[in-house]
């Protein structure tokens, strides 16, 4: 396994691993990846989601000036572990409707440090990304994600 030195890690081509700490009791971070109402505030603008093992989740984000299309990202929840551990299926579809679905397997896991820090790390695996360009976009989305979520939490 690779670092990239930001706190990723890249195994091969198919697991990109992101790690950050945030400013937050684990409680309200674990929300932040279960509620749909926080999920709308840093990770999409329409959210479902089965806070339960078992469950389903569906995520849409509209678009805007620089990426017009509408993004949907749909799965079932694999692992649910309150404060612990979450695990998805992430299954993104494309908009044409032809067969260029991804999809992956999402695994969070959060880690009290201290009173009012969490450690979250996100480990995205599956099929290997199709060049390196896409990995690197996953990165930077995830990267930007976690930034989006530490805003709303601190």
């Amino acid at each position: 396994m690779t670092s990239n030195g930001n706190g990723s890690d890249i195994d091969g081509e198919s697991q990109i691993t992101l790690t950050r700490t945030i400013d937050a009791h684990i409680d309200d971070v674990f929300a932040a990846w279960t509620d749909p109402a926080l999920i709308e505030q840093w990770q999409a603008d329409e959210a479902e989601f089965d806070a339960f093992e078992g469950g389903e989740y569906r995520f849409v984000t509209f678009g805007d000036d620089e990426d017009p299309e509408q993004h949907v990202v749909s799965g079932d929840v694999l692992k649910f572990v309150e404060n612990e551990k979450l695990v998805m299926s992430w299954v993104s579809k494309d908009e044409d409707g032809d067969d260029d679905d991804m999809i992956f397997v999402l695994e969070i896991d959060f880690k009290a440090v201290g009173e009012d820090q969490t450690k979250v790390t996100i480990t995205e695996r599956g099929l290997a990304h199709a060049d390196a360009e896409s990995r690197i976009f996953s990165i930077e989305a995830w990267n930007a994600a976690l930034e989006a979520l530490a805003e709303v939490m601190e």
